[in-house]
């Protein structure tokens, strides 16, 4: 399955590596009566089979050398869902948490985002076409991202917009700006990586 999903090609053990698959998630599940009630050191490869099995059932709908009827074709759809359903999902909490947070960073750094996006990246202030210009580009990126799935931040995407128009108005980039979120760019993934894990080490050992 993990080779069909990376390649996608269909060969003589597709089919069968998915049905072996289904059968070991149904018997994982079913051991226990819920996903939830699988501990917590064997959750992981269930969720992981549940992810690789929902995968290759979107790519097999896709794949034109599939030699599925539309009764298997309805059938894989409505098991995708499910398993979709149990696995992408936020809980509410987690919604809550997060629009906190994102209203209180919002709140305090407001006024340093704005003056840098319209006022530090160029060496003149942005006018009101460059903002036009800058925000239509993001939204259609943002959008097309959306559309394949790609992991987009729309930060990253609205500055270099800006920085696009900057350089094609002629009014020049302030290196010293461009450097530093550059810097912030590169820097957010470990960052970011470590940070979640050390939380998500405490939040284990706490509860």
């Amino acid at each position: 399955m993990t080779r069909y999903v990376s390649q996608h090609q269909i060969d003589g053990g597709t089919y069968p590596s998915l049905a072996v698959l289904v059968r070991d998630i149904a018997a994982q599940v079913k051991q226990y009566g819920s996903l939830a009630k699988i501990p917590a050191q064997a959750v992981g490869n269930t969720r992981n089979d549940m992810y690789l099995a929902s995968e290759a059932i979107r790519v097999l709908m896709k794949d034109k050398d599939s030699e599925l009827s539309e009764g298997d074709v309805a059938a894989l759809n409505a098991y995708k869902k499910s398993l979709d359903g149990a696995t992408k999902f936020i809980p509410t909490w987690v919604k809550v948490a997060v629009a906190i947070a994102l209203g209180l960073g919002t709140m305090i750094g407001w006024k340093r985002i704005v003056v840098t996006v319209g006022e530090k990246i160029g060496k003149t202030h942005l006018t009101y076409g460059q903002g036009a210009a800058a925000e239509l580009v993001a939204a259609g990126t943002i959008a097309a991202a959306d559309m394949y799935g790609l992991p987009v931040s729309t930060t990253h995407v609205l500055s270099s917009g800006v920085a696009g128009t900057m350089a094609a108005n002629g009014s020049g980039l302030q290196l010293s700006t461009i450097r530093n979120i550059a810097t912030a760019w590169i820097l957010t993934l470990p960052a970011a990586m470590m940070l979640s894990g050390l939380l998500y080490i405490l939040f284990l050992n706490i509860f």
